[in-house]
């Protein structure tokens, strides 16, 4: 029988590939967290737990993070 999937487990992997996104993203723009943080405001241990998937950004700050490196918000969140 297939393990059923926990609502938490989709959270929590949607979470990482939006980390995983973001920091893909900046690297492709050539900018460092320290870049990021600097241009969007953002506590570097705040944005370093978003990148790794730890914490889920409020929309305001995925809007800093996509305006500080220069792409759309749908740049960010695609899948």
């Amino acid at each position: 029988m297939p393990r059923l999937t926990h609502p938490d487990d989709r959270v929590i992997a949607r979470r990482r590939a939006v980390g995983d996104r973001i920091r893909h993203v900046r690297e492709h723009h050539n900018l460092t967290q320290l870049d990021v943080c600097g241009r969007s405001g953002i506590d570097v241990a705040t944005y370093s737990r978003i990148e790794q998937g730890h914490s889920s950004p409020l929309l305001d700050t995925l809007i800093r993070i996509a305006d500080a490196i220069g792409v759309p918000l749908a740049e960010l969140v695609r899948e």
